[in-house]
């Protein structure tokens, strides 16, 4: 028996099925207008604080691990258009990394052996670990560029819900009090810890991009670049002489109801 005429019906069916999901996508996306979309992410952030540029201090980059960090949100789109909307929400997340570097007259703190601490200008290996989570309030505007592909542009507030900022140097000396100050060297296996964890600022804000990819009716994908604006210290800290700002991209899937 030829499989000739099979194969066409299972080819005309495959068309058919497919115009008809486009075709309901479309009436989907009219039917949008003037309404309001729930929808829940769930996704990883990848990324790190940075000084920006790089400044002199920080020779070399020795190691750098982004952490595993997620992140849920529950967000609300408002379609005021076919293909224009706002979304705002809560998204729960953790912004975390690890680095190793080398630096030279790298404005310090250390903690004594009595819990002391020493200022100064450092020069040898860092050792620096940041685990903070936050709440934070996205508001954006959506743009639908067709069935399947979405973009948004908006700002960011998030609040410190737990903070650490801490670490050790190893391998160096200290200048007590700046530059040409008395000399305290660290070698083998002698480290000093700092911590400015409580130089932190409670509440950040920044913008972010990003980008969805529809797969299903109830199932997308996205991505999220967000960037702050604002030096994660407070103002009154002055031991880091630079601003540091995380820079993370949140890559996962979202669920629409």
């Amino acid at each position: 028996m030829s499989i000739a005429k099979p194969l066409t019906f299972i080819l005309l069916f495959g068309c058919f099925k497919t115009s008809l999901s486009q075709e309901t996508i479309k009436q989907e996306r009219e039917i949008l207008q003037d309404s309001i979309v729930f929808q829940i992410r769930t996704g990883i952030n990848i990324g790190g604080f940075s000084p920006l540029p790089l400044p002199a201090e920080i020779r070399k980059i020795k190691k750098f691990n982004p952490k595993l960090n997620f992140s849920v949100e529950g967000s609300a789109t408002y379609w005021f258009r076919k293909s224009w909307g706002i979304r705002t929400g809560v998204r729960l997340e953790n912004k975390a990394m690890e680095t190793d570097a080398q630096v030279k007259n790298y404005s310090m703190e250390i903690i004594g052996d009595n819990g002391e601490r020493v200022a100064g200008n450092w020069t040898g290996g860092v050792s620096t670990q940041v685990i903070n989570s936050y709440i934070t309030i996205p508001i954006s505007a959506t743009y639908a560029l067709n069935d399947k592909w979405g973009f948004s542009l908006g700002t960011f507030w998030s609040f410190l819900l737990e903070k650490d900022f801490s670490g050790y140097v190893y391998d160096g000396y200290l200048r007590e009090g700046g530059a040409t100050g008395n000399k305290v060297v660290f070698s083998g296996e002698n480290t000093a810890t700092y911590d400015f964890s409580n130089n932190l600022r409670t509440f950040v804000y920044g913008l972010e991009v990003g980008g969805n990819w529809r797969a299903s009716r109830h199932l997308n994908v996205f991505s999220n670049l967000n960037f702050e604006l604002n030096n994660i210290f407070k103002s009154d800290f002055k031991t880091i002489t630079f601003g540091m700002r995380p820079i993370y991209l949140n890559i996962g899937f979202g669920y629409v109801f």
